[in-house]
């Protein structure tokens, strides 16, 4: 189907969506309270359980280019467009970071590389919630490292947004964004188009998001939901061949519907919930016909219908219980055809233990197959220390379930492996916080041990294909910190560092993308309020892979508002000009120069 016939019948689909469906929908967990707004630190958030918060600001262009200078080790493959990007916490693999919006699981079945494949835009987002390591088990499956949650921003009040910017490397990028509020409904309608020619050969993009967000006030709570259609057209270059020179070409298209409703009574919550993400992937390893053979498609689909009750009890606090029934499928000429079904039931419970302390807990229990469940949980303590900061511990256990990939594609260069069984991680983590304005200070102690860790491996060097494997064990610990420090009404730092050493019993393997985890990463942020309604932003972030030199890359963002109504902007990416590859052999672009207006009204 054309192009400009999907937007048309995307753009019919959400009028009538409008007209029939009251339409995101936020998760309510019972350990859920408003959390602090901060940069992008690292900070205590819901009781017991540490979060890092990002604010989404103009300064990104992508939302996974707003967690760049945070405590996520992004491993880009095109960050400006938000092209593709893998993401990873405390040294876990790319595979290992759990993806929500609003609470609820999005990961790709197909592949990790897809998860940033998400028809949201920087004008539809709250906040992006980090939770490294210790994760509450309701969330499900995946949170090997840690978890990622989008939090949607709720359609409230009649708004408009008009954006556009233009920039090196013939990019253009365009926003609409249009809120409203009727009486008991609120909906936003956001479309968005960005294209670039590419900062080298076959490093083009194109991207085109629109979504229609609505919140439906009812007198016991709320329904909320979304629906959105994302495509992306793009060079990539050795994106999973790294070094081997295939000028590759790939097409995405990604179909997003998530709703739930949130009833509060005097002593109780109720959520039902229905999240939908079909993807559409098509992969030309070659796009100069040498190797024509490997044309794949790829469809997936994942359901997961859901429930929540909550209720405040005398002895054991705020308790919660859930159920879900994830249902994944694939359709690929490479991959095959084949589906999965998951039953999950969870629990959880907040109980405060006098003024100064409380306990956070959750456990889960997975139906896999016919024969093949598991259990996985989290425990966390807080303890406030009278005015001299917290004090924090938790423990949990992981899983991650083998991807589609991972068990069933075949190229010239990768085999997969269907007798791949799960992933297993016990996270543990102490930490301490002070938060006394305009100071906060903070550091956690961490250690991950990891079994059956799935890895592409080679046993040879003269071995022509990698293969996916489960490698037996892997240890990864470090500390993280962070500062932040509001020097006075229109200046404010903050700073973070995260130092990790993992070790893995590889059995003589030899590894596809070798030790790609972060040994050290430093961020920081400086924001400058000026006079006359101008604000400058710095971002600095310094990264060192084992085995590999290090690289310090400094962006800037830089406002000016015109009148209450229109600002312009520039954008500078890499300001230095630094050559880096976040996965080697995929070079990353250099100084790229980006300026704009944007109308608000």
């Amino acid at each position: 189907m054309p192009r400009l016939e999907r937007r048309g019948l995307f753009l019919f689909a959400v009028i009538l969506f409008i007209l029939l469906i009251p339409p995101s929908y936020n998760y309510h967990p019972v350990f859920a309270l408003d959390l602090e707004t901060i940069v992008v630190s690292k900070k205590p958030s819901f009781p017991a359980y540490p979060a890092g918060k990002v604010t989404v600001s103009e300064e990104a262009s992508s939302w996974p280019q707003a967690l760049s200078a945070s405590l996520v080790d992004l491993q880009s493959r095109n960050l400006k467009g938000g092209i593709q990007t893998d993401f990873s916490l405390r040294g876990a693999g790319y595979q290992g970071t759990l993806f929500l919006v609003d609470g609820q699981r999005i990961n790709d079945p197909q592949t990790a590389h897809h998860n940033c494949d998400i028809p949201l835009t920087l004008e539809d987002i709250e906040r992006i919630e980090i939770m490294p390591g210790v994760t509450p088990a309701t969330f499900g499956p995946d949170a090997i490292g840690g978890a990622v949650n989008i939090t949607l921003k709720p359609p409230e009040e009649k708004k408009r947004v008009l954006s556009f910017g233009f920039g090196e490397h013939r990019l253009k990028e365009g926003l609409l964004s249009i809120s409203n509020r009727m009486d008991k409904l609120g909906y936003r309608l956001t479309v968005e188009n960005q294209e670039s020619g590419g900062f080298k050969e076959d490093t083009d993009y194109k991207k085109f998001t629109a979504n229609l967000t609505s919140r439906l006030s009812l007198p016991a709570g709320d329904l909320d939901s979304i629906f959105g259609y994302q495509e992306k057209e793009f060079g990539a270059y050795d994106f999973y061949t790294p070094g081997r020179g295939y000028p590759s070409k790939e097409w995405t298209k990604t179909y997003f519907f998530k709703t739930g409703m949130y009833f509060s009574g005097d002593y109780f919550t109720f959520s039902p919930k229905f999240t939908w993400r079909r993807h559409y992937d098509k992969f030309m390893l070659d796009k100069t016909q040498r190797l024509s053979n490997y044309l794949n498609h790829h469809r997936t689909d994942s359901y997961t219908p859901g429930v929540y009750l909550s209720k405040d009890t005398l002895n054991l606090g705020k308790l919660g219980i859930g159920l879900e029934y994830p249902k994944e499928s694939i359709r690929s000429t490479n991959l095959g055809n084949h589906s999965r079904e998951r039953a999950g039931v969870f629990l959880d419970a907040v109980k405060d233990l006098g003024l100064r302390a409380n306990l956070a807990f959750s456990c889960r229990y997975e139906k896999i197959s016919a024969s093949a469940y598991a259990p996985t949980g989290s425990f966390n303590f807080k303890y406030n220390m009278s005015g001299r900061g917290s004090l924090r511990a938790g423990i949990s256990r992981n899983i991650r379930l083998p991807s589609f990939t991972e068990l069933y594609y075949d190229d010239p260069t990768t085999i997969g492996n269907s007798l791949l069984s799960c992933e297993k991680s016990f996270n543990y983590e102490a930490g301490y916080d002070y938060i006394k304005k305009p100071f906060s200070f903070g550091a956690t102690f961490f250690l991950r041990q990891e079994s059956d860790m799935i890895d592409w491996v080679k046993s040879s060097p003269a071995l022509d294909k990698w293969k996916a494997e489960n490698i037996s064990c892997a240890h990864a610990s470090g500390i993280e910190n962070y500062l932040k420090i509001k020097i006075n009404p229109g200046l404010t730092f903050g700073a973070g560092y995260t130092y990790i050493n993992k070790r893995q019993d590889d059995k003589g393997f030899l590894y596809k993308y070798g030790q790609n985890y972060v040994r050290h990463l430093v961020n920081m942020q400086l924001v400058v309020n000026m006079p006359w309604a101008t604000q400058g932003i710095l971002n600095g972030v310094y990264k060192k892979r084992p085995v590999r030199k290090g690289w310090f890359l400094l962006d800037g963002y830089f406002t000016c508002k015109m009148n209450k109504n229109s600002a312009v902007f520039l954008k500078a990416d890499n300001i230095f000009d630094v050559d880096y590859e976040e996965i080697e052999g995929i070079a990353q672009p250099g100084r790229w120069l980006e300026a704009g207006i944007k109308l608000t009204w």
